[in-house]
């Protein structure tokens, strides 16, 4: 039998408890779930008429509903409950009953719901008019450890019901059939696309619209966002969402993202525009990428960014030179996206993230490990990626193609050497090499959360972090990407990290390892520096086959003559 469970709203009157329940119960029904719900009003009309509102008649009604939900989860339905349900000892006791029980707390604060009471119970109530009015003259009792916290004065009820529905499958409760074995960051993979009869209205209305042209990063983002790779996105960040994940890491949904997405214009460029209207986005041919719905224009402290963003100011570092050589006021809004930038590098490998996803359900993965690089894989990063792949069913070799530094290995190189080690070192049943087509913002510790982030937006339920994820020059510490996945508890992010020390060869145990598994001092490991490579490589010598397999020092010792 289909298990069933109990969605338990709680929360204030008026905190948009129904309005919810109401809006989960067709994506629920989608994936083929019976449900039930028992709304608070309709409950007190039909099944707890003549109670009043007094302590103990109040427990008697939650004691009948818990009642209800209990015979529906039993027998495999969903019973979706929205009752103020004030007192946290008979929910508890309700929970105890119920056993697969999921409480949903719907915070909002006092002046919000009172500014949205169009019946006026809240005024009365604190005019003294209404006795026993929760909130006002009679306690709510918050939840102590709810499964699921929303704030609906905060969020949209679509924003609200994706943070609900994809807890529930972190819980267990919900598969996603078409989705792969995890949920998309924030719920849903969003599609910005448009095609067909719309697309075709919306390009003849662009060409009249005011144009602005997309650096290379710019494009990207553009592409990240329309494939879903940086759900929840919809557009570049408005100036509430910008604040808090500046600041806090976190959109104002308080969903994690660590990375603000913005789309920079010189302040001309933003004098010409007017907030309500539509901007054309194109590329350096004129080509209209998408249309901007222009919510918002606002100048931001870029200082106060970069430094909280990258945690340095200096413009040696390139992902705040990227910020402060660019434009010094922001453009925030919704994108529709009518033609893919012309960025598609190597098309065999180029993958949206639902075509990720299907890939790993035709697998039939269940748990996928992803890696991202930007440079050649050397011994030690094949020696992680196959120690991830020990415990895993996948495993996704995901190199970043988008912009990159000029110093950087060229990605057909970089690619290349990925091709010769999947031929010859990987099992190809359990490997998928696919590229990354985002842009490099060098952002270290954040970044790697950024990185985490995208990839479980592809499908990967684990994601490798190893020394110094993200990072350039000696801007941040060997292991500091890795400890600030510990500020995220697993259940916000939803993807797990991997952390591994920096591998070598070790001379004492003849194989690779880590300092964690091999004894010896640094005189006993094989680790070359990448100056040293490349003074090698340029002088077309191998390096040790202990540091790189021979057949991906050839592939970039060619590289170098050409």
């Amino acid at each position: 039998m289909e298990r069933g469970f109990t969605l338990w709203f709680t929360g204030l009157s008026g905190a948009g408890k129904s309005t919810l329940a109401n809006a989960i119960i067709g994506r629920l029904q989608e994936q083929g779930k019976r449900v039930e719900i028992l709304d608070g009003d309709e409950v007190r009309t039909n099944l707890s008429k003549g109670l009043g509102f007094s302590k103990e008649d109040r427990d008697t009604n939650i004691r009948r509903i818990g009642y209800v939900a209990h015979l529906l989860s039993r027998n495999g339905a969903v019973a979706i409950t929205a009752a103020i349900s004030p007192y946290r000892a008979i929910r508890d006791e309700v929970r105890q009953r119920i056993g697969d029980f999921v409480e949903v707390y719907v915070k909002c604060p006092l002046d919000t719901l009172v500014a949205r009471d169009v019946k006026g119970l809240y005024k009365k109530a604190l005019a003294g008019e209404i006795k026993e009015f929760t909130g006002v003259s009679d306690p709510y009792e918050e939840p102590l450890n709810p499964e699921i916290i929303v704030d609906s004065s905060r969020e949209s009820v679509e924003d609200s019901a994706n943070i609900i529905l994809t807890r529930l499958h972190e819980l267990g409760f919900l598969t996603q059939p078409g989705t792969g074995p995890i949920a998309p960051h924030g719920g849903k993979l969003m599609n910005r696309f448009v095609t067909g009869p719309e697309r075709d209205a919306l390009l003849d209305r662009a060409r009249s619209l005011p144009k602005l042209q997309l650096d290379e990063r710019a494009q990207s983002d553009v592409e990240m966002i329309a494939v879903g790779a940086f759900s929840p996105l919809r557009g570049f960040l408005g100036q509430a969402d910008y604040r808090t994940v500046v600041n806090s890491m976190r959109l104002t949904s308080g969903v994690p993202w660590s990375i603000p997405i913005s789309l920079q214009v010189s302040r001309a460029q933003a004098d010409s525009l007017k907030e309500g209207s539509e901007v054309a986005l194109v590329d350096e041919r004129n080509t209209i990428l998408a249309v901007l719905a222009l919510a918002e224009r606002y100048q931001p402290n870029r200082e106060t960014e970069v430094k909280k963003v990258y945690g340095t100011t200096e413009t040696a570092h390139p992902g705040v030179a990227a910020v402060l050589s660019g434009g010094e006021v922001y453009l925030g809004g919704e994108i529709h996206v009518v033609t893919r930038p012309d960025t598609v590098a190597f098309p065999a490998y180029h993958r949206d993230p639902a075509q990720t996803r299907a890939l790993f359900q035709e697998r039939g993965w269940r748990t996928v490990v992803g890696f991202q690089t930007r440079n050649p894989i050397h011994r030690a990063h094949e020696y992680i990626t196959k120690s991830a792949l020990e415990i895993v069913d996948g495993l996704m070799l995901h190199p970043l193609v988008g912009k990159t530094k000029s110093d950087d290995i060229p990605a057909d190189v970089r690619m290349r050497c990925y091709e010769v080690l999947m031929e010859r070192y990987y099992p190809k049943d359990r490997v998928l090499l696919s590229v990354y087509p985002a842009a490099m913002r060098y952002g270290g510790p954040r970044e790697a959360i950024f990185h985490a982030i995208a990839r479980k937006n592809y499908g990967c339920t684990h994601f490798i972090v190893g020394r110094d994820h993200a990072g350039v020059g000696n801007y941040y510490g060997t292991y500091d990407a890795q400890k600030l996945f510990d500020e995220f508890s697993s259940s916000e992010l939803g993807i797990q990290p991997l952390k591994y020390d920096n591998a070598f060869f070790s001379q004492v145990t003849g194989q690779m390892a880590t300092a964690k598994t091999a004894p010896g001092g640094p005189e006993t490991q094989v680790n070359l520096s990448g100056t040293k490579v490349r003074e090698l490589l340029s002088k077309g010598e191998l390096p040790p086959p202990e540091f790189s397999r021979p057949e991906v020092a050839a592939v970039l010792i060619e590289s170098m003559k050409r």
